[in-house]
């Protein structure tokens, strides 16, 4: 039984590239989804670690002749690769200098997939200097970010690694809740959504649909209900006494007694984070 969809794509591009290429085999059916949608379409594509170039072959191909394909390397010797055809530039890309010399001659790309050095400040300086600079409906792709949790060469697991960064990331995009009372920053501005397969990130750039949330309702007139979200024990003990005692509602100092006792009990969320415990460390 083949690992590898026979009909993906991307895996037979990767076969019949002109240069070598080396991908891990779980990437192949992650590629075919997430680059469908710019198939024949006008788009700047931009790898970085390009290597001997082989993936800059399968990226043209099935992304198509409309796409601009650009290649960008530490190693000067990826400059062989302009004799095909392909933009390259050779850099460091977790210098802030040179990404700003990158998109003053580029200006807005639509998808920028980095396979380079994949330490921390690498992955995390190719999300952070190009975020500013991707088109709505655009993508960042991390690849290999296995590494987080590579000890010899990455010094990871640490908080400082691109899965924490992630969590970051997360975090933000959440700040546009409503139920949170946080000011949005570039990236919760920015990142529609993140989406994790094994050992990549894709960041779904779009500025248009990043705003703060607020509920709204559909106006149909429904008798109130009352909230379930506490164990039964609790729901019971609480809707008795708003049934048998619901004159007291009125007090202020009621109303206080009952959040503290239904909603920010902390005997009942320590014995929940104890069930919690218990189904983690089954994993």
């Amino acid at each position: 039984m083949y690992r590898i969809n026979q009909m993906s794509k991307t895996y037979n591009y990767f076969k019949s590239s002109k240069r070598l290429s080396i991908k891990w085999d779980s990437y192949f059916e992650v590629y075919d989804k997430i680059f469908k949608e710019f198939k024949n379409k006008k788009i700047k594509f931009v790898e970085v670690g390009v290597a001997n170039g082989g993936s800059l072959f399968i990226w043209k191909k099935l992304l198509g002749s409309k796409a601009e394909i650009i290649g960008i390397d530490a190693n000067p010797v990826a400059e062989k690769l302009r004799k095909y055809g392909f933009k390259i530039y050779i850099g460091d890309q977790s210098d802030p200098k040179f990404w700003k010399s990158f998109f003053k001659k580029e200006k807005k790309i639509d998808i920028i997939l980095d396979d380079g050095g994949h330490k921390n400040i690498q992955q995390i300086s190719t999300v952070h200097y190009t975020l500013p600079y991707i088109n709505n409906n655009g993508l960042i792709v991390i690849e290999d970010m296995a590494t987080s949790y590579l000890k010899k060469e990455f010094y990871n697991p640490s908080k400082f690694s691109f899965v924490n960064f992630c969590f970051k990331i997360v975090e933000f995009i959440n700040y546009r809740s409503g139920l949170i009372n946080k000011d949005l920053n570039s990236y919760s501005k920015k990142i529609y959504s993140i989406e994790f397969f094994e050992s990549i990130a894709v960041l779904k750039i779009n500025a248009s649909k990043c705003f703060k949330s607020k509920p709204i309702s559909n106006k149909v007139k429904d008798p109130p209900l009352n909230e379930m979200r506490n164990s039964f024990h609790f729901n019971k003990t609480k809707n008795f006494i708003n049934n048998n005692f619901s004159f007291l509602t009125q007090f202020k100092i009621f109303k206080k007694i009952e959040r503290k006792l239904f909603y920010r009990n902390r005997f009942l969320n320590m014995k929940e984070n104890r069930q919690i415990n218990k189904i983690i460390n089954k994993l």
